[in-house]
C-alpha cells in the first residue's frame, strides 16, 4: 500500500511538472521506477501506459484553457507515434544489462538539458505567434517519439525545446500543443510495448495509481502553464533527474569508477545543482523587480 501511495504521488508530481513546463513526466517517473529496481523496458512501459489517461485529460484541459494549436498537433503527432512504436520495440528486444545504462545515459542527458535550459533561459513567455514549418515538425516528432520509448521520456524536451527555439509560437501554446500530441505518442509506445513484451510483466496496479495521480494533476498543470513561471521548478526537476541517473550510470558496467570516488562525484553534482537553483531564484527575483519597475 505504501508503494502504491508513493507511485500515485510520483504520477501526480510528474504530470504537474509535465503539464506546466511541457516536459518532465517520463524522465521524472522513469527515474523513480528505475531507482525502485524496475527493468528499463518495464519502467518505460509502465510510464507509457500511465500517461495514456493523464495525457488525454491534459490535452483536453489545455484545449479548454486555449493553449492548443491543432495544426502543430496534427503534424507532430503522427511521426511522434511512429517513432514511439519503433522505440518501444527496440527497447523490448534489448537485454536488461544493456538497456539499464543506455536508459540512464539518455535520462542523464535529458536531465542536464532541462537543468541548463531552465537555469540559463528560464521559461520565457514573450515568443511571437506564427507558422511552424512541416519540415521541422516531422523529424522532431520522430526523434521525440523514439526517445520517449527508449528513454522512458524525452518527447517533451525534444518537442518543446524545438518549437520554443523557433520563436514562432508562444510558450503556453507550445506546452498545450505538446500535451495534446503526446497522447498519440504514448498510445503508440504502449502498443509497441504490448507487441514486444506482452502485458504479463507490467504491474497494472502501478499503472493505475500513477494514472490516477496524473489525471488529478493535469487540469492544475494546465492552469499553472498559463499563470506561473516555471524557472525554479525546471531547475529543481532537472537536477533531481541528473543526480538520480548519475547514480544508475556510475554503478553500471559502462563507466569504471572506484567506489571510493563516487561520493565525491555525487557531492560535486549536488553542489552544481544547488548553484543552479540559487541562480534561478536570483534571476526570477530580478525579473519580478524589473517587471514591477517598468510598470
Amino acid at each position: 500500500m505504501q508503494v502504491l501511495l508513493v507511485l500515485g504521488l510520483v504520477g501526480f508530481g510528474a504530470q504537474l511538472i509535465n503539464g506546466s513546463l511541457g516536459m518532465g513526466y517520463g524522465v521524472t517517473s522513469t527515474s523513480a521506477l528505475l531507482l525502485a529496481g524496475t527493468t528499463p523496458a518495464l519502467a518505460s512501459a509502465t510510464v507509457n501506459f500511465s500517461q495514456v489517461g493523464s495525457q488525454l485529460v491534459a490535452g483536453y484541459a489545455h484545449w479548454r484553457f486555449g493553449n492548443v494549436e491543432w495544426r502543430v498537433v496534427r503534424l507532430i503527432a503522427l511521426p511522434g507515434a511512429l517513432g514511439a512504436f519503433v522505440g518501444a520495440i527496440f527497447l523490448s528486444w534489448l537485454s536488461t544489462a544493456a538497456a539499464r545504462p543506455l536508459m540512464a545515459m539518455i535520462l542523464l542527458l535529458l536531465g542536464c538539458y532541462i537543468l541548463v535550459r531552465f537555469t540559463v533561459r528560464g521559461n520565457s513567455r514573450s515568443a511571437t505567434t506564427g507558422h511552424v514549418p512541416t519540415s521541422l515538425l516531422t523529424p522532431v516528432g520522430l526523434l521525440g517519439g523514439f526517445l520517449n520509448s527508449t528513454g522512458g521520456g524525452g518527447s517533451g524536451p525534444v518537442f518543446t525545446s524545438a518549437l520554443l527555439a523557433t520563436g514562432r509560437i508562444e510558450p503556453r501554446m507550445v506546452i498545450g500543443s505538446m500535451s495534446a500530441a503526446e497522447f498519440a505518442v504514448v498510445v503508440a509506445g504502449s502498443t509497441g510495448f504490448v507487441v514486444g513484451l506482452g502485458v504479463t510483466g507490467i504491474n497494472l496496479h502501478w499503472v493505475a495509481v500513477m494514472l490516477a495521480g496524473g489525471v488529478l494533476a493535469a487540469p492544475i498543470a494546465a492552469w499553472l502553464a498559463r499563470h506561473i513561471p516555471g524557472r525554479m521548478l525546471g531547475s529543481l526537476v532537472g537536477g533531481l533527474i541528473v543526480v538520480t541517473n548519475l547514480h544508475n550510470l556510475l554503478v553500471s558496467d559502462w563507466i569504471s569508477v572506484a567506489p571510493g570516488a563516487r561520493p565525491a562525484i555525487y557531492a560535486a553534482a549536488v553542489l552544481v545543482w544547488g548553484g543552479c537553483i540559487a541562480w534561478s531564484a536570483r534571476a526570477h527575483r530580478a525579473a519580478v523587480r524589473s517587471s514591477i519597475t517598468s510598470r
